[in-house]
């Protein structure tokens, strides 16, 4: 049922306008309620389930994502939040330890928690700020005027589906991988784009959840074709008596689909019985989900609809990271309507509205054009063994290197010479362009 928090209403009620709807109340859609709430704009948030709830994810977040929650004003010191001071990565019997670096524009440290109730927290200060917030209602189309432009979304609301409307001249879809706003508005993926398959269970370990890293294996191998793994296996600490056990797969289009049970079957079956990572001490049924990568879906606004986090495509192809993405795109959208709303309808309005997908690419542009290459050519093909190199993992400056290239913790300017041969590599990509075609009317 709905909470009956009186700082969070979120009853269900009959037809509403507000200035801005917000579809869907993940990360991406509860920090652009949250800023445009905390700027003082009229801001419905329509969201499908209830909170608290489960959701597919590593549960762990890198200090870029620390930092997105500390402009939030999320307490990071209040219970339930375990601090991660780096990465362990594994393979072929080796392993190596890389802290989160000391700099000046992130945290230096990263954070786990369960996204049970991660998003409730985040759902809660965008309320705080004054968002109004419907749980059980899901938007089944979008209203559009007579020049097709979005005005609103229709919806059915409540146990008994009732149906219902909801007008606002802006709309911001951050209805996750399924993207039903943005396909009803003509916005296909980009079937060129990777989709990766991730899959996770909880596990109870005494032993292994207060791990101050975030620990990573390079070296697991399909269960089906023997081939390596294209991703890679993961042992995140809650700090609550459990870990995160998961697998993240990029299926190259040679190969096919990966059975991920199978494969975290085989790989569980190495790891130490002290851990206590068996069948008994499974703490929730395996589930999996599509992580949308690499801008897979674009033009990121179009006739009055912004698309936030997996709606647009914004996994990380990288890393599979997309939680910091998702809350660095709320934000961005939020400041692009906000100063689109001090215009009156119209040309002024809509340039406002279109330096959102200009502030994306300025942010992860040509830092995603050669993660697909990459993903592409060596991590879907062959997976991360390549990259970790016994070489590599041999070099504390290739390791440093390289972990702030797959997690983008990086300072700009450039907080040293790693920064700066990152900055370098990426000025040498490529901008890629606003659009890759016209949207359907």
């Amino acid at each position: 049922m709905p909470s009956t928090d009186p700082q969070r209403p979120d009853a269900v009620t009959g037809d509403e306008e507000a200035r801005v709807i917000v579809v869907g109340a993940g990360p991406a859609g509860a920090t652009a309620a949250m800023y445009l709430a905390r700027a003082g704009v009229d801001v419905l948030l329509l969201e499908k389930g209830t909170f608290p709830r489960e959701k597919v994810c590593g549960d762990g977040l890198t200090p870029r994502g620390v930092r997105q929650l500390v402009r939030m004003g999320v307490d990071i010191d209040a219970p339930g939040w375990t601090r991660t001071r780096g990465m362990r990565w594994m393979c072929e019997g080796r392993q190596v330890h890389i802290d989160w670096p000391r700099l000046g524009g992130h945290p230096d440290f990263g954070l786990t928690r369960s996204r049970y109730d991660f998003d409730d927290i985040l759902v809660r200060h965008a309320c705080e700020a004054g968002a109004r917030l419907r749980a059980e209602v899901k938007a089944t189309g979008p209203l559009t005027d007579r020049a097709g432009r979005i005005i609103g979304v229709t919806a059915v609301a409540g146990p008994d589906k009732q149906p219902r409307t909801y007008r606002a001249p802006v709309v911001i879809a951050a209805d996750g991988a399924s993207a039903r706003t943005a396909l009803a508005m003509g916005l296909e993926r980009d079937p060129t784009r990777p989709i990766a398959t991730a899959a996770r269970r909880y596990y109870r370990s005494a032993s292994r959840t207060h791990d101050p890293y975030l620990e990573l294996w390079a070296d697991l191998r399909c269960s089906r074709t023997g081939r390596d793994l294209p991703g890679y296996g993961w042992i995140f600490p809650l700090g609550d008596g459990r870990v995160n056990v998961g697998l993240g797969s990029l299926p190259h289009r040679r190969h096919g689909a990966v059975d991920l049970r199978a494969t975290m079957d085989q790989w569980l079956a190495r790891l130490p019985e002290e851990w206590g990572l068996s069948e008994e001490n499974a703490d929730s049924p395996l589930r999996s989900a599509a992580l949308p990568m690499g801008f897979n879906r674009r033009p990121q606004y179009s006739r009055g609809l912004l698309l936030v986090g997996d709606s647009a495509g914004m996994i990380s192809p990288w890393s599979g990271e997309g939680v910091a993405q998702a809350m660095e795109a709320g934000e961005a959208a939020a400041e692009a309507v906000v100063l689109a709303l001090l215009r009156p309808s119209g040309p002024g309005r809509e340039e406002a509205l279109r330096q959102y997908p200009k502030e994306i690419n300025r942010l992860w542009g040509r830092y995603y054009r050669l993660g697909n290459q990459a993903a592409d050519r060596v991590l879907g093909r062959y997976g991360y063994r390549p990259v970790l190199h016994r070489r590599v993992m041999a070099s504390p400056v290739l390791v440093r290197s390289l972990a702030r290239l797959l997690t983008e913790v990086a300072d700009e300017p450039g907080h040293d010479a790693i920064d700066a041969v990152l900055h370098g590599l990426l000025r040498l990509v490529p901008r890629p362009s606003l659009s890759r075609r016209t949207p359907k009317p």
